[in-house]
């Protein structure tokens, strides 16, 4: 029997000209055999803690820091994947010679290589998109025609869709597993200068669980937690 996935892809500091170096893409990786129980665990930690708003890096709270914490072991322990593609240096991206001159191009290549790594092997695949940071129903046109042409017709990515983040929390488990990395990355390039000590101690719990910097790339193999490292080149 084919195994079946869900992924729900969010994004952070992904605008062409925010002054920020840099981007990140990533999503969260369900099995369809364990969704239920997936959904009914994570409720449960929400639960716990009261928790009824939306979880948002950007609405970070110092008292729920044992909250954030707990879904990073439940995260863990559990059969769901994450994947992203941190870029650094967005300032270098030159759309001009490398995306049809569009940052929107550039924006397909990353969520092609995001998903890329989920080859077929009779697996069926179902890919979300949060509605509040893309660009309308052509991104997804265009991401299903890139895939569709690759495995001429028989893409393993059976569906795309658009949901709003607040529809399911496996976007916003990418959302806060997305803005961790992303302002551990603005720390080391010097782009945020005073970072709070509440943001700090959660960044190094995630680090401490995954093994990992979250401003580095991970191994390629790496499949409970991976980061890939996208520099776009200097030009000369």
């Amino acid at each position: 029997m084919n195994n079946k996935y869900d992924f729900y892809i969010d994004e952070s500091c992904h605008l062409e000209h925010d002054h920020i170096p840099v981007m990140c893409i990533g999503y969260i990786k369900v099995p369809m055999i364990d969704y239920v129980e997936l959904q009914k665990e994570f409720n449960q930690i929400l639960a716990k803690y009261n928790q009824n708003s939306e979880l948002k890096w950007n609405k970070f709270s110092n008292a729920r820091i044992e909250l954030y914490k707990e879904l990073v072991d439940y995260f863990f322990r559990s059969s769901l994947q994450f994947r992203c593609v941190l870029v650094k240096y967005k300032e270098r991206l030159n759309h001009i010679d490398y995306n049809q001159g569009s940052h929107d191009n550039f924006y397909y290549k990353m969520t092609y290589f995001l998903l890329h790594p989920n080859n077929s092997n009779g697996d069926e695949y179902r890919v979300f998109i949060d509605i509040q940071n893309t660009r309308g129903r052509e991104k997804l046109k265009k991401i299903n025609e890139v895939f569709n042409a690759e495995y001429k017709g028989n893409s393993p990515f059976k569906h795309f869709q658009h949901l709003h983040s607040h529809d399911n929390n496996f976007f916003q488990l990418a959302d806060f597993f997305i803005g961790a990395i992303t302002y551990k990355t603005r720390i080391v390039m010097n782009n945020i200068v005073n970072p709070t000590p509440n943001r700090m101690d959660f960044i190094k719990y995630l680090e401490t669980k995954s093994g990992f910097n979250l401003e580095e790339g991970t191994e390629p193999w790496e499949t409970k937690f991976n980061i890939f490292d996208h520099q776009p080149k200097i030009k000369l």
